[in-house]
């Protein structure tokens, strides 16, 4: 069976609604064979212990994709680009809240809680980002975040461990979040805005503006050169790859 038969077929699967032998079919598939089969049944995740799942749910179903997305990562099979980021592409569109067309994940991106992510077309995640979800992010269309970026949407009382605040986090049009920034709980980036890298962003950027630092402040427009939206050309890799669904 070659890439785009194993694909075919794991699309097929996922969007059927998968259950535990189809789990087993797609770990067949991504050369993850060696998983004992019997605790597929009975297995929880990380996620499922975090006080939100009260509010968000976790379904059977929700549960067998998140666990297909992580363990991918630790095949070899994630190496092949052509196939790890259409596979990724499969489960976010059955997992998220909301996925447009042309969504690219590299490998080691993480979350929570797939079910409370928005994004609109052409979003990218680069190596190795974070996404707590529990507060919920909403992201519009050409947006990209680059190596090792963190979004929180919690915290907690420094009084009361156990009592804890959440706060979505918006991330506008063309905006773009570079190398190992942080995004804190409550922010909104404004359409076009970019954070430059290391940054620690606690408040809101707004639109057009690029901020830096720690934490993060306005240092001067984006430098557009009269270009703007689709103008910006946001393809994350060469020839556009993987942004050929229009």
């Amino acid at each position: 069976m070659n890439i785009k038969e194993r694909l075919s077929a794991i699309e097929a699967l996922v969007k059927s609604g998968i259950d535990a032998p189809g789990t087993a079919r797609v770990l067949d598939m991504i050369g993850a064979t060696g998983f004992p089969r019997e605790i597929l049944c009975e297995m929880k995740l990380y996620s499922e212990y975090l006080p939100k799942v009260e509010e968000l749910g976790f379904t059977t179903e929700q549960r067998y994709l998140h666990f297909l997305w992580e363990t991918l990562d630790k095949t070899p099979t994630a190496m092949a680009v052509n196939f790890a980021i259409p596979f990724r592409r499969i489960i976010a569109k059955r997992l998220f809240k909301r996925c447009g067309k042309n969504f690219i994940a590299e490998e080691g991106v993480r979350f929570n809680f797939g079910q409370n992510i928005e994004l609109g077309d052409n979003v990218f995640f680069n190596r190795g980002c974070f996404l707590d979800s529990k507060g919920g992010i909403v992201m519009g269309n050409s947006v990209a975040l680059a190596e090792g970026v963190e979004i929180y949407t919690h915290s907690h009382s420094q009084s009361n461990h156990v009592q804890r605040s959440y706060a979505p986090v918006f991330i506008k049009d063309f905006a773009c979040v570079y190398s190992q920034s942080t995004l804190l709980p409550g922010v909104t980036l404004g359409e076009q805005a970019i954070v430059a890298a290391k940054s620690l962003v606690s408040k809101d950027v707004p639109p057009n503006m690029m901020v830096a630092g720690v934490p993060a402040k306005v240092m001067r427009e984006r430098q557009n050169e009269g270009k703007t939206g689709a103008q910006l050309n946001h393809f994350w890799l060469h020839h556009a790859a993987f942004q050929d669904e229009q």
